[in-house]
């Protein structure tokens, strides 16, 4: 993992978003990338300088964004990282992952609240889409506390598609923080099967890595998907909830674009999505 991008607004979700950024960084000795969006009345790149005054809001609201982006930069330096940061004028949606496709980051790490997602306060789009079009693991902090290194990770898929990269990625994750993964199957009412066929697909996966010893195989049976992760949560410790998204059509078969809504945004644990 050679770069981390960290899209912020400063609140303090995105701030514990940094801070695990950081903290993922040490451990990949990674490069880490500080991104800010500010919204201007007029194109602010080619404004004359002089004309700036006209906009004394437009400009308190830069002065303070170039202070806290020189505030996380601290931060990743004392930790002995590399850093960059960007503030950038007058967006439009596909602005991140303009930028992360530029800098070639290996990892996407932001902060949301509820319903309203830090993507859509920093861009205009929401969560939804960025973590279905990124090409880049995402990791989305919520409100609940992030505990790292993280111990426990469930990944939640209907194991029906190669998802072997994806779950490789989540491995390197495991591995770095010595965690153990559960993987978890949801039978629902649309999609039922017995305990061995759903544990099936997750035996054949788990063929590919026999280095794996850390792990849990668990199968619920619940009226939807995000119950079962719910009930999951509930009953179990976890400190990630990892899952796979397809490209074109939000996650695959087993789940839709209303899950994804859903487990990312009202979820108060990080919610770790890879793309397909």
């Amino acid at each position: 993992m050679k770069n981390i991008l960290v899209p912020t607004n400063f609140t303090e979700n995105c701030q514990k978003a940094a801070e695990l950024a950081i903290e993922i960084a040490k451990l990949y000795n990674s490069e880490i990338h500080f991104l800010h969006y500010i919204k201007t009345p007029v194109d602010w790149v080619k404004l004359d300088k002089l004309k700036e005054e006209r906009y004394p809001e437009t400009l308190k609201q830069i002065g303070s964004a170039k202070a806290n982006l020189r505030e996380l930069e601290r931060s990743a330096e004392n930790q002995g990282l590399k850093c960059r940061t960007f503030l950038q004028y007058d967006v439009d949606d596909k602005s991140i992952l303009d930028h992360s496709s530029h800098f070639q980051h290996d990892f996407i790490i932001t902060g949301s609240s509820g319903t309203k997602g830090v993507i859509r306060e920093i861009s205009g789009s929401n969560v939804e889409e960025i973590i279905r079009k990124a090409n880049t693991p995402v990791i989305v902090v919520k409100e609940e506390e992030v505990r790292f290194p993280f111990k426990n990770i469930v990944f939640v898929s209907d194991y029906k598609e190669d998802i072997t990269e994806a779950f490789k990625k989540v491995i390197a994750i495991a591995n770095k923080c010595d965690a153990r993964i559960h993987l978890l199957y949801i039978n629902t009412q649309s999609d039922f099967n017995s305990i061995e066929d759903s544990l099936n697909p997750i035996d054949a996966l788990l063929l590919k890595f026999p280095e794996l010893k850390n792990y849990s195989m668990t199968v619920y049976n619940e009226p939807s998907v995000e119950i079962g992760i719910n009930t999951f949560v509930k009953q179990q410790p976890v400190d990630l909830i990892a899952m796979v998204t397809h490209g074109k059509t939000g996650f695959l078969s087993l789940f839709s674009k209303s899950i994804a809504e859903g487990v990312t945004n009202h979820s108060s644990l990080p919610v770790m999505t890879i793309h397909i």
